[in-house]
């Protein structure tokens, strides 16, 4: 089955994409509030809510990953998605109420996900009525989402074994930026990181559905093979 370009970012920052859908097309908050009753008992939502088994949802909108300083029980890969600029936008949203583990490797939560992308926008669209404004303006930024964005990563990609010699080899122009200990002055370690993690980001990069001009120059110039070598020796890094 294929899987989403929703993992991790590398780089310094996530922005969100500037080409948008009409306001219509959003989701209906009406019936997104019914079928967010799923999603109630963990995550309060609106005037009053409190974090509960996860966090308040209110204000999600343009917040990054584990971005509540007062919830004590992120999982360190929303932590690290975080730390890496990852934001919640629609897409980010759509793709973590589908299947939480394609976008978030090692997330406490347990929910099986929204299989219906039309019951994911509607669901969204009752979220947004408790963000910050402008949340009722659907093509501004943090709620946008962009117009069909090519999500999915083949499965074989992602069985491609990297050979971690080859990944130091060609591993020079990311540690211009990216440190082998782990350092860096505000620049993000890729040093141990999960291959599938990296391959996915880089992949994100390369299909520019993740931001980042330095990244998106570098990765559109690395074949799978190549991605799957980078990833395998950052991995083995200590």
């Amino acid at each position: 089955m294929a899987r989403r370009f929703k993992g991790l970012l590398i780089a310094l920052s996530f922005s969100v994409a500037s080409t948008v859908v009409a306001a219509e097309e959003l989701g209906d908050a009406e019936r997104g509030a019914t079928i967010y009753a799923q999603c109630q008992f963990c995550h309060q939502i609106g005037q009053g809510a409190v974090h509960r088994v996860g966090p308040h949802l209110n204000g999600i909108f343009g917040r990054k990953l584990a971005g509540l300083d007062d919830y004590p029980r992120y999982s360190p890969g929303l932590k690290r998605a975080g730390a890496d600029g990852v934001v919640w936008t629609f897409e980010t949203l759509d793709a973590y109420i589908e299947n939480p583990r394609a976008l978030v490797t090692g997330t406490r939560m347990n929910f099986g996900g929204i299989s219906s992308a039309e019951d994911r926008a509607d669901v969204i669209a009752y979220m947004r009525r408790y963000s910050d404004s402008p949340a009722n303006i659907p093509e501004a930024a943090p709620t946008a989402r962009a117009t069909d964005p090519d999500l999915e990563l083949a499965p074989e990609i992602l069985a491609i074994r990297g050979d971690p010699a080859y990944g130091q080899y060609l591993s020079g122009e990311c540690t211009t930026c990216h440190q082998t200990d782990g350092g860096g002055e505000g620049i993000p370690s890729i040093t141990g990181w999960p291959v599938e993690d990296f391959v996915i980001a880089m992949h994100a990069y390369k299909k520019n559905i993740r931001k980042n001009p330095a990244m998106n120059m570098m990765a559109s110039r690395l074949s799978d093979e190549e991605i799957a070598a980078l990833a395998a020796y950052f991995n083995a890094l200590q």
